[in-house]
């Protein structure tokens, strides 16, 4: 995105991937349907950005979800909004809307090298690349670091980026998993029986930092280790902040969503008849399957026999959630170049240490999700990748613009490309 809009400034521009194709995570974010957007209405769209929605809000203020979405039209891609709210191409497919970016970037004269993966600074400032030849180095007057955050490193955003800048006095929030999965440590028979089985429909209650309970209702799958799902990767955030806490969090289900507690004693409380309790659960609770495991799981096998135990465990089941899947297993990441660390254009302010020596002293923007912001899926993750990517793009052409009016001689107004 900022290569598109450098080049229709005019400016010379070259891509350089890591990968042998531009473009990877893209295609996996594609991989069950290309979530471009969201049609939730600001400011809700923005306070999904959490801490940080008040910044992200001005980078949406000029390129948001309905602007992407008429940027995808532009390529003959329409889009429809589900159900949920998601925004997707018709055809749902990532690779024909990269395909034809890709052409119409290099038909516009934008430069692509590939299997260029970038190491850093040399001492005169240069940005320095392994490639399969051996290293080498290249000059440029303006510079877009779009790296990534830490997850999916196979495709590239392996984070190593981080000690770099933090060398250079960059200042760097660590990175750690977001929209991911956490562990619990089900027993052997437990995960050996319901890895993969989707746990549904469920309400989620948790409580936040400030102590202000939250419910949200979805679907969650059982891991062989814990869960995951969409459902708990909306929660995400707080339950690894509550992590780093407190040392573990609760997450609490009720497995029963619109039937109340008097009414599940009542029916639990009939006569089995000779049924077992998993076949009574099933007729009298609609509790089948996963759901019935994680009762014995949690409760044991004594509890489940107690009616008032039974009924809070179906509406309040709490889950001791011990730690985040790694941030290699997760969606995306948290974390990165502090927001605080850049101007309004998301150009990095300069170093201020020593150890910042070779680096320039500006000239260097810095997009997507390498930056320290977060959101659930749902397509808040690509709207602002792409909003970041124009901001820096632009940033970098006024950039371009400033220098070349300061080395135009006296007299002479029009900066050169």
């Amino acid at each position: 995105m900022a290569a598109e809009v450098a080049r229709a400034a005019g400016v010379d521009v070259h891509v350089y991937e890591a990968k042998g194709s531009v473009g990877r995570k893209f295609l996996i974010a594609g991989k069950g349907g290309l979530n471009l957007t969201h049609g939730e209405p600001r400011p809700g769209f923005d306070a999904r950005y959490r801490e940080r929605a008040a910044q992200v809000g001005r980078w949406l203020d000029v390129f948001d979800g309905d602007a992407l979405r008429e940027w995808a039209r532009g390529f003959g891609i329409d889009t429809y909004v589900g159900t949920s709210g998601r925004v997707f191409p018709n055809d749902r497919k990532a690779a024909p809307l990269l395909r034809g970016w890709v052409r119409r970037l290099r038909e516009s004269g934008v430069h692509f090298h590939v299997q260029h993966r970038w190491t850093g600074w040399c001492d005169d400032g240069a940005l320095r690349f392994e490639t399969p030849a051996g290293e080498t180095t290249v000059h440029a007057d303006a510079v877009v670091l779009a790296l990534g955050g830490g997850s999916w490193p196979e495709l590239g955003s392996d984070g190593a980026w981080e000690s770099w800048l933090r060398e250079r006095g960059i200042d760097v929030a660590p990175l750690q998993p977001s929209n991911c999965g956490f562990d619990i440590g089900w027993s052997e028979h437990f995960a050996s029986r319901h890895a993969g089985a989707p746990i549904k429909p469920v309400v989620a209650h948790w409580i936040d930092a400030e102590g202000t309970h939250h419910a949200l209702q979805g679907e969650c799958v059982a891991t062989a280790t814990g869960i995951e799902g969409s459902l708990v990767y909306a929660l995400s955030a707080p339950l690894r902040d509550a992590i780093a806490r407190d040392g573990a969090a609760t997450l609490v289900l009720d497995l029963a969503p619109g039937r109340e507690p008097e009414r599940l004693r009542r029916e639990l409380a009939k006569p089995r008849n000779g049924r077992s309790l998993t076949e009574h659960l099933r007729r009298h609770a609609g509790i089948e399957g996963v759901k019935a495991a994680l009762l014995y799981e949690v409760l044991g096998k004594q509890a489940v026999n107690d009616v008032d135990a039974l009924v809070a465990a179906i509406k309040q089941l709490p889950l001791r959630l011990a730690r985040a899947r790694p941030i290699a297993e997760a969606i995306s990441s948290a974390g990165g170049v502090r927001l605080e660390a850049l101007d309004d254009n998301l150009m990095l302010r300069g170093p201020d240490t020593p150890a910042a020596a070779g680096m320039p002293a500006s000239g260097v923007f810095c997009a997507g999700e390498m930056l320290d912001w977060e959101a659930p899926t749902g397509g808040y993750l690509l709207t602002a990748c792409f909003a970041s990517g124009l901001i820096a793009g632009r940033g970098a052409v006024a950039w371009l613009g400033s220098n070349a009016m300061a080395d135009r001689p006296a007299g002479e107004t029009s900066p050169a490309p």
